[in-house]
């Protein structure tokens, strides 16, 4: 799906969040400046976060209260170990009251359980505002895509 614009990532953002849940795992995937963050940022205001959205590179986690009741769990693998850097997290234990969005996707996705959303983001040269997602639904979420359009 490609989008020209920060306000059509937005309204991307927006169609994707009432399908989140509880329990839920989205790996965003893309280079450097690709635009992880900002997909992220567009994805709480859909969900009613409050406090302004940061990205969590030096943290690894950062959580979020929705106003749906859920927290958004924002967490960046890049500093991670690989898979095995998962475990330190305890991220099954959060997902019970919330669900992640884990930018560098790729760098844990074998540590990720069958039913999860990749979002693989890339951007055209030469244009800084547009972006192509690619939505790949594993698990319980290939039905749940369907409903994005």
């Amino acid at each position: 799906m490609h989008v020209a614009s920060q306000v059509e990532t937005a309204a991307l953002a927006a169609r994707l969040a009432p399908l989140l849940r509880a329990g839920d795992v989205v790996l965003l995937i893309g280079d450097l400046g690709a635009g992880k963050t900002t997909f992220t940022k567009a994805l709480a205001l859909g969900l009613g976060v409050a406090e302004p959205v940061t990205s969590p590179t030096f943290m690894l986690l950062r959580t979020y209260p929705t106003d749906r009741g859920i927290d958004l769990l924002h967490i960046d693998a890049y500093r991670l170990e690989g898979p095995i850097g998962m475990d330190d997290l305890a991220l099954e234990e959060l997902l019970e009251s919330g669900f992640a969005v884990i930018e560098w996707g790729d760098i844990v996705a074998s540590a990720i359980g069958p039913d999860h959303l990749e979002i693989h983001i890339t951007t055209p040269d030469g244009d800084d505002e547009a972006r192509t997602f690619e939505l790949c639904g594993h698990g319980s979420w290939s039905g749940r895509l369907e409903r994005l359009q």
